[in-house]
């Protein structure tokens, strides 16, 4: 089985800076495209940031230049760092790994769509 643990979230002020982590448990071979998404009370879950496995990052137009996503593979661990926070970007985080391959006893398996349980990012003063 595999598991995605997002942490670091919390309360701040506007213009303030948070720094959420997820982590991947499991006996992990390879992890592609891994993501932030976010949902705001009463509004639909939105993509906020991805990167591959290769590198290569997106953003959502309303966090571009403000959070970046970075990877730490020999960690198994995907960052969003937050800059300039808004009260617009209060929302439940979640972590997203589309396909995590695992490795036991030279048995691999693949799990699709995997997602951490969220962690609240409330930006107010």
């Amino acid at each position: 089985q595999v598991q995605l643990a997002e942490s670091g979230g919390g309360l701040v002020q506007p213009g303030g800076s948070l720094r959420l982590s997820c982590v991947a448990s499991g006996t992990i071979l390879r992890i592609n495209t891994m993501a932030w998404y976010r949902q705001a009370p009463g509004k639909e879950r939105e993509l906020v940031a991805t990167e591959t496995s290769g590198g290569t990052q997106n953003y959502a137009e309303s966090v571009k230049g403000r959070f970046t996503i970075s990877r730490d593979n020999a960690k198994n661990t995907v960052y969003l760092q937050m800059t300039s926070l808004k009260p617009e970007d209060t929302a439940v985080y979640y972590c997203n790994a589309d396909r995590i391959t695992t490795e036991l006893y030279s048995s691999r398996r693949d799990f699709r769509d995997v997602w951490g349980q969220g962690t609240l990012v409330t930006v107010s003063s």
